[in-house]
């Protein structure tokens, strides 16, 4: 495993932010499991976890305008540092051109933060996307192998308390390496929702 102080890399017009390798999950497709980076980038093992100025000092060293969206995802679940999340948003929409501010979720945050979160994360970001990735509980815990009992409940209910706030866009998506069956089964439950479902495409 090779490590680095990737803080942020490029992924098309996109601008991603690697702020943790921390995640309660251990997802079986998770690219995790077979590189030390995505799509081109360094390495994104974290030395350290960057603080809230070492993560502005890499912001400030890009020029933000030529992005359509920074989004909160790396290789970590971005919410084991909740209030680092939304002190970056935070200051990042101060300023006067702020791209699109994506969260890539796994939506475990109530669970990991020990309180409900979805009205400061709506607050903060525009777009949240939550990782759905099975249409059932059996499938969901099986693919994604999370340490809580609940999480696929849990998942649930916190997609559903951002869709209320209707302050943010709210998609749950699912990688297209799983059966059509569990993909239309994940639509019912979007939908019953409220949220946009979105198929990933698979990157290994």
């Amino acid at each position: 495993m090779r490590k680095s102080m990737t803080i942020s890399y490029e992924v098309g017009d996109n601008l991603y932010l690697n702020i943790t390798n921390k995640c309660p999950c251990a997802c079986t497709f998770c690219i995790r499991n077979s590189a030390d980076g995505a799509y081109g980038s360094d390495p994104l093992w974290l030395e350290h976890e960057p603080t809230f100025n070492e993560i502005m000092k890499d912001l400030d060293n890009r020029d933000l305008m030529k992005y359509n969206e920074i989004v909160f995802c790396g290789y970590g679940e971005p919410t084991c540092r909740l209030d680092t999340v939304i002190a970056v948003a935070e200051e990042l929409k101060k300023r006067p051109v702020c791209p699109v501010l994506r969260i890539n979720t796994n939506g475990l945050s109530d669970l990991i933060n020990g309180k409900s979160t979805a009205d400061s994360l709506c607050e903060a970001m525009d777009i949240i996307s939550v990782s759905l990735n099975a249409g059932t509980k059996e499938e969901y815990m099986k693919v994604t192998r999370p340490k809580y009992p609940e999480a696929f409940e849990a998942m649930q209910k916190f997609t559903a308390d951002c869709v209320k706030t209707k302050s943010a866009q709210v998609i749950m998506s699912v990688v297209d390496v799983i059966p059509p069956e569990q993909v239309e089964a994940s639509r019912k439950i979007a939908e019953n929702i409220g949220a946009t479902l979105r198929i990933r495409a698979y990157e290994n």
